[in-house]
């Protein structure tokens, strides 16, 4: 190589790594030395940045109607700073939105020079935004705003939201990141004159989820309403209800008083809002022990018709006295079908000490008490339960019949639910849709399933259960009244309760109430939350034109029964051959099938059930003669 090229080569060389050495010296110097002067810099060429979520999904129920929605809002800003002391902005701004005052806005602003907010969710009209729009220095944002069009309805499960359409409660919470869906990034960024430019993100963000619920509206809304009165009625602290089909695990109601207003959240306080009857576990007394008499039939412990001497009505165990609900209640010999009926806590006990704790926790375990259902609401609990391998004589005689042992009202609705689908245990769901059979289980063999049903019947017709019995139709069910843990650590005060279902009927479902520690001297089950259940059932019976498969049979109607629809009716639907029948206390579907059979033509007055008829029944009946039936709305005990 000769000198020239090699010189050449040097002075390259040196270039670059004088070039090189100044780049790493400029690097270092805005990125360690700068670092901090120029991040300031670059923040202040923008004042604003934001995210902008699409609207936000809706929630319906499921005939799609709407329960939580959005309706379009503004929210104005400024930067102080930026007006140069040009007051009279605020003062035009006060003309515009007379809700933004002069005084107002000085109050926020005199201290501030930085990004203010002025209002948030402003409903205005296009006039309005238009000319907000012009102002110098004054900033506007299109914000939706969640709305609750049905106000209390359903409110502890939907949830509500904060003050960005944040989730911060119920399924509002839970599924916040559908509903919300995907933002895009708004900057407002200042150019070299000084001026705003809203600049947007190129990524285009992604659509909001609507999520549907098996919710239904208007069983909901007359579950709230009885469940409100009997509260009131009883100078209760609190209620709880719930509605559930048995054949698919959905829940059509579910409910807690006192409830609050999500579009006025400052007026209500955290309990009212908490949904209870999924978060808070109580003890659910007699309504348990339909568990103790499933375990003895299974493990063959015992049959329906097998007998317990019952003491009178006192049992010593261990250092306590086991007495019945009602203390004037002496029994001797009952059958396991009949210490079911009677709600008998000493029956109960001798079947447990017969049956022994590891087959009774087995059955617990099966019916999944101590674990949550999984139903697709925040907050659920396990209920209180003992991992405990055994217990002693007096904790097994407690948990027997429900005391010493706390379930949720979910857990309720799904141990019921199970016996009156035959002994297939559904998981229990709020969001519609999803494989049945993915939350399906056996549990229970069918003619356990069944013969629990009968004995729940007779519960009803003939025991404790009086007050559920609905006209026309077998109602399976259980009352309690459970002594209510207080706070030292004892008991004080009641916790009547009533779950039941219909054991006729292609449609089924069941329905839990329990009512907190009523202040008025009745306190039973059957006195207060009976009533609850008998109400709700009937809706949804005659809503799902139940009453259309009544027959002309029926044993088992009796005077005693007859009280459900405050109008005339009669057992008797046929009053002979030849003869009008009574078609009074039917609705519309059932009077036609009815004409149908028999030949008969109507004349149809109003809507709902048959209130009267002319001719009257028992009236003579030929080829040519016209019924003219007049209807009214039933009218609920």
């Amino acid at each position: 190589m000769n000198d020239n090229l090699l010189k050449r080569f040097k002075f390259t060389f040196l270039f670059f790594a004088i070039a090189f050495t100044m780049v790493l010296a400029k690097a270092f110097k805005v990125q360690v030395i700068d670092s901090k002067k120029l991040i300031a810099k670059s923040k202040g060429q923008f004042f604003r940045e934001t995210k902008v979520y699409p609207k936000r999904g809706n929630i319906y129920d499921r005939g799609g109607n709407p329960l939580a929605l959005n309706i379009q809002t503004y929210s104005i800003f400024t930067i102080p700073k930026n007006l140069k002391g040009d007051l009279t902005i605020y003062k035009k701004l006060e003309e515009i939105v007379p809700s933004l005052t002069y005084s107002k806005i000085l109050k926020k602003t005199r201290k501030r020079k930085k990004f203010t907010w002025l209002g948030r969710k402003i409903k205005l009209e296009k006039s309005q935004v238009e000319r907000i729009k012009k102002l110098k220095g004054v900033y506007i944002e299109s914000v939706p705003q969640r709305m609750y069009p049905n106000h209390e309805l359903l409110s502890q499960t939907l949830g509500f939201v904060g003050v960005d359409n944040v989730g911060l409660s119920g399924l509002e919470y839970l599924f916040d990141k559908e509903l919300k869906g995907k933002p895009r990034i708004l900057k407002y960024i200042i150019d070299n004159k000084g001026r705003p430019v809203k600049y947007e993100s190129k990524s285009a963000g992604g659509e909001s989820q609507d999520i549907h619920l098996t919710i239904d509206k208007d069983t909901q809304y007359i579950a709230e309403k009885y469940l409100r009165e009997a509260v009131i009625k009883h100078n209760a602290d609190r209620g709880g209800i719930g509605v559930m089909d048995t054949e698919t695990g959905e829940i059509l109601a579910v409910a807690n008083y006192p409830t609050f207003d999500p579009n006025e959240l400052k007026k209500s306080s955290a309990k009212a809002r908490k949904l209870s009857f999924v978060s808070d576990p109580i003890e659910p007394g007699s309504t348990l022990k339909i568990v103790t008499a499933v375990s003895a039939l299974e493990n063959k412990i015992a049959r329906p018709d097998t007998n317990y001497y019952c003491e009178q009505g006192r049992l010593k165990v261990e250092d306590h006295i086991i007495s019945e609900a009602e203390s004037k209640k002496k029994y001797e010999w009952l059958s396991l079908r009949e210490i079911i009926k009677y709600s008998s806590n000493v029956g109960t006990t001798k079947i447990a000490f017969d049956l022994t704790y590891p087959r009774l926790r087995e059955t617990f375990n099966k019916f999944n008490l101590g674990e949550k259902t999984g139903i697709e609401l925040p907050g659920e609990s396990r209920g209180i339960y003992t991992s405990d391998e055994n217990v002693s004589p007096l904790t097994l005689s407690n948990m027997s019949f429900g005391q010493g042992i706390a379930t949720t009202g979910i857990q309720m609705l799904s141990i019921y639910s199970t016996i009156a689908n035959g002994g297939i245990y559904r998981r229990p769901t709020i969001i519609k849709g999803g494989n049945i059979e993915d939350r399906s289980s056996r549990i229970l063999s069918e003619e356990i399933a069944k013969e629990m049903t009968d004995i729940l019947v007779e519960a009803v017709e003939d025991g404790t259960g009086g007050n559920a019995r609905i006209t026309y139709f077998k109602i399976a069910g259980k009352t309690s009244t459970a002594q209510r843990p207080d706070k030292s650590g004892g008991y004080s005060g009641y916790t009547p309760g009533f779950i039941g279902y219909p054991a006729t009927g292609d449609d089924k479902f069941v329905i839990y109430v329990y009512i907190e520690n009523p202040k008025t001297k009745i306190y039973y089950g059957n006195s207060v939350a009976a009533p609850v259940f008998k109400k709700v059932a009937q809706h949804i019976l005659y809503k799902r034109k139940e009453v259309s498969g009544l027959a002309i049979d029926d044993e088992k109607i009796d005077n005693r029964a007859i009280d459900t629809v405050k109008i005339k009716q009669s057992s008797t639907r046929i009053s002979g051959s030849g003869k009008i029948p009574n078609l009074v206390g039917l609705d519309k579907m059932s009077a036609l099938k009815f004409g149908i059979k028999l030949g008969l033509k109507f004349k149809h007055q109003g809507i709902g059930i048959v209130s009267k008829q002319l001719p009257e029944a028992g009236s003579p009946l030929s080829k040519d003669t016209v019924v003219e039936l007049f209807y009214t709305a039933p009218k609920y005990d």
